[in-house]
């Protein structure tokens, strides 16, 4: 059964005007302001209990899907579903109880803890709020979501700056899992870590995952730690979905020439065999993306109708798809 559903989402961003603009305005010759295309007519399905992989390149809009998927922003068009109902920032008992069970872990844990709160109250004040715990048990529940986190409950009166990264990091993770979410979405929830501490805070995802039966939507630029949490993994490119498969197929079949070359610049261990490849010319502006697959400045098999028209995803394999004219 599907928990998420994205249906045809898209997400525009309108920039401030400049002061050319400005006088044009006083003028009467205005022009429309310039207007950023992050997401661009997404459609995918998370189902319970599984973990999807959203990666790309920086500026591909991953950020912005995901908090369109957690309800923190608004879609400019289409659908957010949380079981069947919509997943948006308004007020309803509805959409107030599907909120608590959506939760998000942020890139930076220390610009996503507030610096005046104690831990106590940073972990526990969500699920006092929601009616989860009375204030007699608030103390004992918040050592409980701490411990569940790996932080010793003996720190929940310090404050977020006399933690280290990887601590604020479980903190953040404590206080999602103080509202009891079916639904976590992590945005480059370890990118900011160093690379022992992010195995820590991954071993942990991946048990918590176990203990609670959590669904996961897990944005990384990192295919390597994608490889080592999905199921399945989803691909974009400048707003829009290019591929979408089985973990084990992205990385052993993948179909998108993007997907390729990320494939191709993934970190290893074994670089007998490999050449660093980079990925030729830079990403488009989403102020202005390309006409028709908007991969074709840079794709290497570029066809002609590449450039025209907006190729759809299309089923090359049970449970693949891919965005490309290659495939016919």
């Amino acid at each position: 059964m599907s928990l998420l559903q994205l249906r045809n989402i898209s997400k525009r961003f309108a920039t401030a005007p400049t002061l050319v603009q400005r006088v044009g305005a006083a003028l009467g010759r205005a022009r429309p302001p310039a207007t950023v295309h992050a997401v661009s007519d997404v459609s995918l399905e998370i189902a319970q209990g599984e973990v999807l992989g959203l990666v790309g390149e920086s500026g591909c809009g991953k950020s912005t899907l995901a908090r369109m998927a957690a309800g923190i922003q608004l879609a400019s068009s289409g659908q957010a579903l949380y079981r069947g109902q919509p997943v948006a920032v308004q007020r309803g008992t509805r959409v107030h109880k599907s909120t608590r069970q959506v939760q998000m872990i942020f890139q930076d844990p220390y610009a996503s803890l507030n610096p005046r709160h104690r831990v106590e109250r940073i972990v526990g004040e969500g699920a006092f709020v929601h009616g989860l715990i009375d204030k007699p048990g608030l103390r004992d529940y918040v050592c409980d979501c701490m411990l569940r986190a790996g932080i010793d409950p003996a720190y929940r009166l310090q404050y977020p700056h006399q933690f280290s990264g990887g601590q604020r990091q479980r903190i953040g993770v404590a206080r999602a899992l103080a509202m009891q979410p079916e639904f976590l979405v992590c945005d480059e929830a370890v990118a900011a870590l160093d690379v022992s501490i992010q195995a820590q805070v991954l071993n942990l995802f991946m048990q918590l995952r176990q203990d609670f039966s959590l669904t996961y939507l897990f944005v990384s630029h990192d295919l390597g730690v994608v490889r080592h949490l999905s199921d399945r993994v989803a691909v974009m490119y400048l707003g829009r979905l290019v591929e979408l498969a089985p973990a084990e197929d992205i990385f052993a079949r993948a179909n998108h020439p993007y997907t390729r070359a990320l494939l191709d610049n993934m970190l290893t261990l074994d670089a007998r065999r490999r050449r660093f490849r980079a990925i030729q010319g830079e990403i488009p502006s989403p102020l202005d993306p390309p006409s028709g697959c908007a991969f074709h400045p840079r794709c290497p098999h570029a066809l002609p109708r590449c450039k025209q028209e907006t190729p759809q995803p299309q089923r090359i394999a049970p449970g693949h798809f891919s965005a490309c004219h290659l495939n016919g």
